[in-house]
């Protein structure tokens, strides 16, 4: 798992690459709440490169949307791919995250 970040005006894009199952997930987690202890509040999830997701991803997704919530801020992701659409789906979590289809259309561009 490759996890990289870069900012889009005030949003923080995090790209994952590889898989997100419970032996990358720690280090997910880790970098997410690293961005959100240093006062991130607007986070861009992109599933552009993400072969798979578990449900300690899922976890993962939950547990960063509240905190954002908490604080004010605002959780987004885009660009799933089949399975993590069918996962999301599946899941109920396409309902309770905000999806987008394209990191363009995610930034409001």
């Amino acid at each position: 798992m490759e996890i990289s970040t870069r900012d889009e005006g005030d949003t923080k894009v995090v790209m994952l690459n590889g898989k997100l199952d419970t032996n990358t997930t720690p280090a997910a987690e880790g970098e997410i709440n690293s961005l959100l202890d240093a006062g991130v509040s607007k986070l861009l999830i992109n599933f552009e490169h993400l072969s798979y997701i578990s449900s300690s991803g899922l976890r993962l997704l939950l547990a960063t949307a509240k905190k954002l919530k908490a604080s004010g801020g605002d959780l987004r992701v885009c660009s799933l791919n089949e399975m993590a659409t069918e996962v999301f789906e599946v899941s109920g979590f396409s309902a309770i995250l905000n999806v987008f289809a394209s990191e363009q259309e995610a930034l409001g561009g």
